[in-house]
């Protein structure tokens, strides 16, 4: 169950960064500003991966609360992949290759997180510690 759970999420996460995307360009072909369409599509994103997740990754029958959870976990989970990214990028060398490694572990650490917070917290089945 948790495999099968691992590559819907991966599916998931990688739909999300999709709609992400299309979302932030078609608001820059609106003539949106860069902060407010990365915005909208941060936010596009991450309201795809909150039903796609509840209802076909861990097909939760959850309460309302879980989307508060869902959205604290994103909080927390983005300020992790900021100061990941930053303390990662300041000890490798710089330069493209720094940036991109620096991003991957920070994305990584994230992703991880955001699994594990959405199975054993924010979707969590009532009296299930796990099946890892």
């Amino acid at each position: 169950m948790v495999r099968r759970q691992i590559r819907r999420f991966l599916v998931v996460g990688s739909l999300t960064v999709l709609v992400d995307l299309v979302s932030y360009r078609l608001c820059l072909e609106t003539g949106l500003p860069v902060p407010l369409a990365k915005t909208i599509g941060f936010l596009s994103g991450t309201i795809f991966a909150y039903f796609v997740n509840r209802f076909w990754t861990f097909q939760s029958q959850s309460s309302h609360v879980a989307l508060f959870k869902f959205l604290l976990l994103y909080l927390s989970t983005l300020l992790t992949n900021v100061g990941v990214n930053q303390i990662v990028f300041e000890a490798v060398p710089p330069g493209e290759k720094g940036q991109l490694f620096a991003f991957l572990v920070a994305t990584s650490v994230s992703a991880t997180l955001n699994f594990l917070g959405m199975k054993y917290i924010v979707f969590r089945e009532k009296g299930a510690l796990g099946d890892i």
